[in-house]
């Protein structure tokens, strides 16, 4: 399984999908993580980061924020959606594959000026 978390420059999970600085890929077998790729954000334009990202073989994403917009096209794309996480990038990953790491389902309606979602 191949999870894509939208990253900070540290890493860290970024408030909201769309303005990260990477997502970085981590391939997964047997519920380990067996190889971790970071991929600098190729740009924020409506539409094109969920399409990329499906396109580039991930099956979940992880983010703190995410628009409708950007749900709406990884559910078209089969591609599981889980927002609100906070922290250490790797560490959800470990979290997920443990069946610990749940959606809060928040989607971001307007943003602050930092990026970070504000509903």
């Amino acid at each position: 399984m191949k999870i894509a978390v939208a990253s900070n420059a540290d890493l860290t999970v970024a408030g909201h999908f769309g303005h990260c600085e990477n997502f970085v890929f981590y391939n997964t077998q047997e519920g380990k993580i067996v190889e971790k790729t970071v991929v600098p954000n190729p740009g924020h334009r409506p539409g094109f980061l969920p399409n990329f990202l499906a396109d580039n073989g991930a099956e979940v994403i992880i983010a703190g924020g995410m628009g409708g917009g950007a749900v709406d096209i990884f559910n078209e794309r089969g591609v599981e959606v889980v927002i609100g996480a906070t922290g250490d990038g790797e560490e959800n990953v470990v979290k997920y594959l443990k069946g610990e790491l749940v959606s809060t389902g928040s989607i971001c309606h307007e943003h602050q000026h930092a990026d970070e979602c504000h509903n």
